[in-house]
């Protein structure tokens, strides 16, 4: 499956209130090919470095990138600050209308090599530890095939990251594979001071080139 200018192929006719947008502009890529990553956008108000984390990806050389977001993450961004093509809940039911339509969560889960969940909400932590698939984010991530990485950042209030469960569906993720970039204590948005913000996107950007090394895909210069 070879995308053109960030998009899976075959969605333009269906599609037609989504933009294009550019990809990595860098210097030439050090792959062979792009190196494909994903990004996972949930309703946390750390969705606000959306486009700082998009843009800090598309730095790195040879790397091209697209978001899936859930509709309360829409809330915290603006799509016209993010140059990369956004997919949600409708454009899956908008583009399969019989058969032999493409299923998104499944092109989406096929074209990438890396899924990057930044932030992972309380809410979509749960689904995704008990399996629950009722929005495309969290059907990408039921799919995935896990023999490739998926990282994912929790961030949620403090309160919340000490509820006894949260350990519990943390573990849970780990166990299927699934890497943890941790939370960072600060003061909140909320005003509550501890435990439970996203990482820095420096962090998160690190961690990335970190697994694309390690997965021969990323040489430092």
């Amino acid at each position: 499956m070879e995308p053109s200018s960030g998009r899976l192929p075959g969605l333009e006719a269906t599609r037609p209130h989504m933009e294009p947008r550019a990809t990595c502009s860098a210097a030439a890529p050090l792959v062979e090919r792009q190196f494909r990553v994903l990004v996972g956008v949930t309703g946390s108000v750390a969705a606000l470095k959306l486009p700082l984390l998009v843009s800090r990806l598309l730095d790195i050389p040879g790397l091209e990138v697209a978001v899936v977001t859930t509709e309360r993450a829409k809330h915290f961004y603006s799509p016209q600050d993010v140059p990369v093509t956004l997919y949600s809940d409708a454009d899956e039911w908008e583009m399969w209308k019989c058969r032999s339509d493409p299923v998104l969560h499944i092109d989406l889960r096929r074209w990438a090599d890396l899924m990057l969940v930044s932030p992972l909400d309380a809410n979509t932590l749960g689904k995704v530890a008990s399996g629950i698939c009722d929005n495309l984010l969290t059907c990408v991530i039921r799919a995935w095939d896990r023999s490739k990485p998926l990282l994912f950042c929790p961030a949620m209030n403090t309160a919340m990251w000490e509820h006894p469960i949260t350990e519990q569906q943390v573990g849970q993720l780990k166990a299927f594979g699934y890497v943890e970039i941790p939370c960072v204590a600060k003061k909140l948005v909320c005003g509550d001071q501890g435990l439970g913000a996203m990482a820095e996107v420096g962090t998160i950007v690190d961690k990335v080139k970190e697994v694309l090394s390690q997965h021969g895909a990323f040489q430092q210069n």
